[in-house]
């Protein structure tokens, strides 16, 4: 397990391994600690492809739109782009997918995904591509094999740089209730899915399957956390949401979009503070503003900030920012904490992609959660668990970690990141690094 603190190489992890004193009370590292997530997700391939308006026209696609198409036609064209040799990327998709592949690089640790897979894979295929693209440290065994096609988005993009898209769903709804291991999720850190997944044609078992994942993970204590996917999935039916976040979901992460959708709050701020009366702990990220979080913690417990005091809607919203964050059934006195954070150096001088920037921000608070589980069970004395706290760092400081993140996957052409961050980051100054 990586640690995910402050962004300086005098920061070790495990603690003991620095510490004399704390070698007495650590335990050995087990291998069987709580130190993973599990995710479930609508197993898809993202395909990139240059093509001429004919071929948008002859597949009955609509230029500029985004269309459902059935499996016969996807074939057709997948056919038709490999043979005359058009297609220029082709990614490992889907938000949770791209969630859990980036925990374990930034981590270099475990995480599940539970989803399909095609039975039957061949070299250079889209299916090899998924697995291909997937950090090795993501435990696919749990997959369910398919006898046919997992899930493909394909982006057509004209001469004139027009994007035209075509999903082909294949099998990527029909995984099982049976598919789902109980003892991964007992085990588990968080539970990670999204709205998509609660969303699909009747008949399907993939909202059956969630619910079933869903009902481990309470029986265990384990937090639910959910990614909202698009505003129109949840515009659709706001209330619907609101009772579902209310009874079943932890943690709560969404762009600025949807959570207007959600709170009917076009601050992103408000929105945040909204949503803390369904769930315990939020991460809003809101586009060229930055990122915001909320969450509770408990009042005895509570740590001033030391940064600037900050005006909003809400006064001087990141008072207790330094706080660390909890569950509200864990907290005698609950205090709500928030923080924002403008983006990582201004953001990049050119967004190469913003398709994974929030998968991104929640793999790095994917990765403080579970490095607070794998601190407990090493060093189970240590005051840092005086508490029953969710986080290993601040609100502050997770904060930046997700902005950091998000900011590399902006810079690069897919939402799946290539390697972890630096040890040291170039663009700060040496003195930094002395402090």
């Amino acid at each position: 397990m990586k640690f995910p603190g402050k962004r300086k190489s005098k920061h070790y992890f495990p603690v003991s391994l620095r510490d004399p004193l704390l070698l007495q009370q650590a335990q050995p590292d087990n291998e069987a600690s709580p130190s993973w997530v599990v995710g479930i997700d609508q197993t898809l391939v993202d395909i990139e492809a240059r093509v001429d308006d004919a071929f948008v026209e002859r597949y009955g696609l609509s230029l500029g739109h985004s269309l459902v198409i059935e499996d016969d036609v996807a074939e057709a064209l997948y056919q038709e782009l490999v043979r005359e040799n058009l297609i220029t990327h082709q990614f490992a998709g889907g938000t949770i997918g791209n969630t859990m592949h980036n925990y374990s690089v930034l981590a270099d640790d475990r995480s599940v995904l539970l989803g399909v897979m095609c039975n039957n894979i061949t070299p250079g295929s889209y299916a090899y591509r998924y697995l291909g693209n997937t950090s090795s440290r993501t435990d696919l065994n749990y997959l369910q094999g398919v006898d046919g096609a997992i899930g493909r988005c394909f982006t057509l993009i004209s001469e004139q740089g027009e994007r035209t898209f075509a999903i082909s769903p294949g099998h990527m709804n029909q995984l099982r209730p049976e598919s789902i291991p109980e003892a991964v999720i007992a085990g588990a850190s968080a539970l990670v899915l999204t709205s998509y997944l609660v969303r699909c044609k009747p008949g399907e078992p993939m909202p059956q399957a969630t619910m079933t994942a869903i009902g481990y993970a309470k029986k265990h204590n384990v937090p639910v956390v959910l990614t909202l996917g698009t505003k129109y999935v949840i515009a659709d039916n706001p209330q619907w949401w609101r009772d579902f976040l209310k009874e079943h979901v932890s943690i709560l992460a969404m762009n600025e979009e949807e959570a207007l959708a959600l709170t009917g709050e076009s601050d992103p701020l408000l929105a945040s503070n909204k949503a803390l009366d369904w769930v315990d702990l939020v991460l809003c990220t809101a586009g060229p503003v930055g990122l915001y979080m909320a969450g509770y913690t408990e009042e005895e417990a509570k740590r001033k900030t030391q940064h600037p005091l900050l005006p909003g809607a809400i006064a001087e919203f990141n008072q207790y920012e330094f706080s660390r964050v909890m569950r509200l059934q864990d907290c005698q006195q609950p205090l709500r904490i928030f923080s924002h954070i403008a983006p990582y150096m201004g953001g990049p001088e050119k967004i190469m992609n913003t398709n994974g920037a929030g998968d991104g921000a929640l793999a790095a608070l994917l990765h403080d959660i579970t490095a607070n589980n794998y601190h407990r069970s090493n060093v189970p004395n240590s005051s840092k668990h005086k508490f029953n706290w969710l986080t290993y760092s601040s609100l502050a400081q997770v904060c930046k970690y997700a902005n950091r993140v998000s900011y590399q996957v902006l810079n690069q052409h897919s939402p799946r990141l290539t390697r972890g961050l630096p040890e040291r980051e170039d663009s700060l100054e040496e003195a930094y690094w002395e402090r």
